[in-house]
């Protein structure tokens, strides 16, 4: 059973690895991924072994479990008014908080610590009046403007305050230093030994703290150990060959300069993701007895009528009752031209009302609507890792301790067999260069730069993929689409509009026999018969996938379906051409007639076949159960290479097997009739099920609309995400091995006796760091990809 809890103090994306794979060495534990970026655990794992897991993770370094997964749905079924706060310094604080509130009488809260918000349910205004008391002066706590946006110094400001004490303490004792004042006399060595110190403190004190407890409880191999071994080091050497400080305090200033820099742009990318949120409304408008009640979309049922001012967002999906107006969709499929809707039209949650104020009727409850299942998905997308991820994450467990273990033989091993021979007294001096170079070995070695920026770029592709509309389930989803080399698709309310009617039939027989069988199917085809009246009445009806219905009519069976229906019931029949759908009709063993039926295939289905050939996708084809000249005439409309028709399931799934002989398949259909085929593809797109449950499970990518552009566009994002992965992949290591070889030939010319300096240890901290935010910045640019 898996399990979402939520997490915060994970500093870093390699952290997150490691807490990763301490989680999957619990007994119980199927599997665990850890999702820096959502900071959340997902584990796969029985109710008795979650505490294992959370206590487990409440003593990895400074993380805490703060809010597991499902709780926030729960409870703001219950709970009405949001209130969003700020300076609510810990989850303990936050539990504090919310008992001090329900203390009170007529109020229920909870405090909602990962959204700074107090979920507010007051009975009377006295209490409510009470309970924003209690908030705002709870501690620091203070009540804000739901609006309102933290500054990036009061997101980082601990960071930013300590950043900024450790270069004021740094600057006047480089300037000592490098005058020579510090050398002339104690008082003043002394002076700058404290405030190079002094600085030190300031800026690595997190690091250091990190790295006892994590040496501690056995973890020695992270970038925390790798700074303060090579910030220290340099400082020991610094005081023993009187050359100071400098260097070991500069070293741990710029890390954490550099970790700043990247905490900056990752909450950035975090932002523009969490900006999804502004497409749930906070509130919505019942009607009831003629009155006007303000509730949270929550608490909404179906069957509620709901009035929707101009200007407000849609709470949930709902169908209007009275009123037209037009409405603002692009925050949901990316389009920028407004929509009309008017009486009888369904229209989704998370869409703006642009003009007239209407009134609708609720379909789906808050959990079920479009903007819930958006929401849920982005905020799972992360849990599939793709290839290059896990290559990252299995790179970063073995490459750390491999370069440590080359620095300590760069620093030992390769002195004592070069200088065996060499005097005594040359060994102190010999020693100090090779110590130093193994420093520089180990800053060049964080593996920060391949571990966050790698996820950082799916995260950015993902989420750009969402402001289109476009919902990816995860980063194995868009390396698949971006590889795919061969689409299929299926041909109703896929290719086609779906929306069937009556165009010819050769009997009124035949037609009201129809529209007594047809309605116990499920199957598109059958809504072209709801407006037919009838008074015939069709009993134990049967639906026989891919063929038709069978039913009995007083006492005699009725087949209607396709050819092969009637063929299969022996039954003699004239076949006919026709590029419609057709539909045969037999009552007890005669032929009764046909019914044509005609389905429209959908605007810019053509250009969107178009796009895909032309960014890679090398053939195309139509899988349908529909009549070989209909499927012929609607693929050569659409553009299609080809088309297979008359497929049962069966074959339509051995269909797809063998066009993944050809290479990568993308499965284009709705979900539900065409689970099978999806679950075989490599990438299966559900064409506007967003609504559906059947077809969030069954496919990989959901489209909140039925614009089949956005299979090109969502192509177009992953290509360019998947570029942008391996830039960094590539960037990183190139420049990491390449100082490495550096370090490595500058200490064996000097070892020679060649006059060079040796590779400054400063230089490998900036190198590391620009690397870092490099890698950082050039993964954001997949949330730009147009």
């Amino acid at each position: 059973m898996n399990n979402i809890i939520k997490i915060e103090g994970l500093d870093c994306a390699n952290c997150a690895r490691e807490l990763e794979e301490e989680l999957k060495k619990l007994s119980g534990v199927a599997s665990a991924t850890v999702d820096f970026m959502a900071q959340k655990v997902i584990v796969d794992c029985e109710e008795q072994t979650l505490e294992k897991v959370k206590y487990a993770c409440n003593h990895f370094e400074e993380v805490r479990v703060v809010e597991e997964g499902a709780e926030p749905r729960n409870k703001e079924r219950i709970y009405g008014e949001k209130i969003k706060i700020e300076n609510l310094c810990c989850a303990n604080c936050g539990r504090e908080l919310e008992e001090e509130l329900n203390k009170i009488d007529g109020v229920q809260a909870v405090v909602d610590f990962m959204n700074m918000r107090v979920i507010l349910n007051a009975q009377t205004p006295d209490a409510r009046e009470r309970a924003i008391y209690t908030i705002s002066h709870f501690e620091d706590v203070k009540i804000v403007d739901g609006r309102e946006k933290k500054s990036i110094f009061r997101e980082h400001k601990k960071d930013i305050i300590c950043l900024i004490c450790s270069v004021f303490l740094f600057i006047p004792a480089l300037v000592l230093d490098l005058t020579g004042i510090a050398w002339g006399s104690l008082a003043p060595r002394v002076c700058t030994y404290c405030l190079y110190g002094a600085a030190y403190l300031a800026a690595g004190h997190p690091v250091l703290v990190n790295t006892v407890k994590n040496l501690a409880r056995g973890r020695i191999f992270d970038e925390n150990f790798l700074m303060t071994i090579a910030s220290i080091g340099a400082i020991i050497l610094g005081i023993f060959t009187h050359e100071g400080f400098f260097e070991g305090v500069a070293v741990m200033l710029l890390y954490q300069l550099g970790e700043l820099l990247q905490s900056i742009a990752v909450g950035a990318s975090r932002s523009s993701i969490t900006g999804l949120m502004d497409l749930k409304s906070d509130t919505a408008t019942v009607i009831a007895d003629g009155e006007y009640r303000t509730v949270s979309p929550e608490e909404l049922q179906t069957g509620d009528k709901i009035l929707i001012k101009a200007g407000e967002k849609v709470p949930v999906d709902c169908r209007i009752l009275k009123g037209e107006t037009s409405l603002d969709l692009k925050s949901l499929n990316g389009e920028p031209l407004p929509k009309s809707a008017g009486v009888g039209d369904e229209i989704l949650s998370g869409g703006i009302n642009l003009t007239g104020a209407i009134e609708a009727e609720v379909i789906r409850e808050y959990a079920d609507s479009a903007v819930a299942k958006i929401l849920e998905l982005v905020e799972n997308s992360t849990a599939k890792k793709s290839k290059p991820e896990k290559f990252i994450s299995k790179f970063a467990r073995y490459y750390t301790p491999a370069v440590c273990v080359a620095a300590l033989i760069v620093a030992f091993a390769v002195p004592s067999i070069i200088y065996w021979a060499a005097p005594a007294h040359a060994w102190v001096e010999l020693f100090r260069e090779w110590v130093y170079n193994a420093l520089t070995f180990l800053v060049i070695s964080c593996p920060c730069a391949l571990v966050i920026s790698v996820p950082l770029s799916y995260f950015s592709g993902i989420g750009r993929c969402a402001r289109f509309g476009i919902l990816v389930k995860g980063s194995t989803c868009l390396d698949e689409l971006a590889l795919a080399t061969v689409a299929a698709f299926d041909k109703t309310g896929t290719i086609t509009e779906g929306s069937f009617k009556v165009v010819k039939y050769t009997s009124e027989k035949a037609l009201h026999l129809a529209a007594a069988a047809e309605k116990y199917s499920s199957h598109p085809i059958a809504a072209a018969f709801k407006d037919i009246p009838t008074d015939i009445s069709a009993e134990n009806a049967e639906e026989l996938a891919g063929r038709g219905v069978k039913c009995t009519v007083n006492g005699e069976v009725l087949l209607c379906g396709n050819a092969k229906l009637l063929s299969g019931g022996g039954i003699t029949f004239p076949e006919i051409e026709s590029v419609s759908t057709l539909v045969y009709v037999a009552l007890n063993g005669a032929y009764v007639g046909v019914i044509e039926i005609d389905d429209g295939i959908k605007e810019g289905i053509r250009e969107a076949v178009s796009a895909l050939k032309s960014g890679g996708v090398t053939y195309t084809e139509m899988l349908t159960g529909d009549s070989r000249s209909r499927a012929e005439a609607v693929a050569r409309e659409a553009g299609l290479d080809g088309c297979v028709a008359e497929l049962l399931p069966d074959k339509k799934l051995a269909r797809a097997g063998e066009l993944k002989k050809l290479g990568k398949l993308i499965y284009v259909g709705d979900g539900i009739n065409d689970a099978p085929v999806m679950t075989c593809a490599d990438c299966a797109v559900s064409m506007g099920k967003v609504g559906s449950d059947a077809a969030i499970e069954a496919s990989d990518i959901v489209l909140v609309s039925d614009n089949i552009s956005l299979i090109p566009k969502g192509r177009k994002i992953a290509k360019g995400t998947r570029r942008i992965v391996v830039q960094n992949i590539v960037g990183s290591l190139f420049v990491k091995f390449g100082l490495m070889i550096c370090d490595i030939i500058l200490a064996s010319l000097i070892a020679c006796g060649i006059a060079v300096s040796p590779f400054p240890l400063i230089v490998s901290v900036v190198a590391d760091v620009g690397v870092m935010l490099l890698a950082v910045l050039n993964a954001m640019r997949a949330s730009l990809i147009k």
